[in-house]
């Protein structure tokens, strides 16, 4: 069984930075891979992704230029970058993707989800 642990989120003002971090315990290998958020009262939206060889990568348009995501195979871990916060970036995010587990099999999994909260 593959665990997601999100960390990395907090309270920052307009302009600041945070990087996420999402830790795959059990997993030996790392797929497709994104970050998405959800905020009160709206749909979770995808904000990032990064496919199995980080050879290609999707930001939506409201974070392209600020965001950026990455990846540690060697850690099992992704993160996302995020540059000149603005307050409608707050959200609770959320890393999900495939990872293989120990057992050998493929699946997908999302995180818990980290709380970004972007305030003066």
């Amino acid at each position: 069984q593959v665990q997601l642990v999100e960390s990395g989120g907090g309270l920052v003002q307009p302009g600041g930075s945070l990087n996420l971090s999402c830790v795959a315990s059990g997993s030996i290998k790392i797929g497709d891979v994104g970050w998405s958020r959800q905020a009160p009262g709206k749909q979770r939206e995808l904000v990032a992704s990064m496919n199995s060889s980080g050879g290609t990568t999707y930001y939506a348009d409201s974070v392209k230029g600020r965001f950026t995501i990455s990846r540690d195979n060697a850690k099992n871990t992704v993160y996302l970058q995020m540059d000149s916060l603005i307050p409608d970036d707050t959200a609770v995010y959320y890393c999900n993707g495939f990872f293989l587990s120990q057992s050998l099999v493929w699946s997908n999994y999302w995180g818990q989800g980290t709380q970004v909260t972007v305030s003066s």
